[in-house]
């Protein structure tokens, strides 16, 4: 029933993680620019410039902020993450738990002694 879980979950996240494919790259591609506009901003001298900057700066801010969406496609491949991360965790604390003989010895060595 775990493995069900982990795959509706999973399935979710990927599919909401495809359909904010875009808004994602858009955000990446427009953070990109604001900061190299940002960064030329400090650099620049003439207040004419200065201002040309800022107008750009202030669009590729709007451009970001449309794109916030992408934040919720960031959480779904964190979920996706997560769900990978507990889907093989589980398969290998069974598989070790079985397999390592010293596990089982303390198990009927504690059995005995509560005896």
């Amino acid at each position: 029933m775990k493995k069900f879980g982990l795959v509706l979950a999973g399935g979710i996240a990927a599919l909401i993680l495809l359909s904010t494919l875009g808004p994602m790259i858009g955000l990446l591609i427009s953070l990109a620019i604001l900061y190299f506009t940002y960064k030329q901003f400090l650099k620049a001298e003439s207040t004419g410039w200065k201002i040309a900057l800022g107008i750009v700066g202030v669009m590729f801010l709007m451009a970001s902020i449309s794109n916030a969406p992408a934040i919720i496609g960031l959480v779904a491949a964190y979920i996706l993450y997560l769900v990978y991360k507990n889907w093989n965790s589980s398969k290998h604390s069974v598989i070790k738990e079985e397999s390592d003989p010293f596990v089982n010895f303390e198990k009927q060595w504690n059995e005995i002694k509560n005896y």
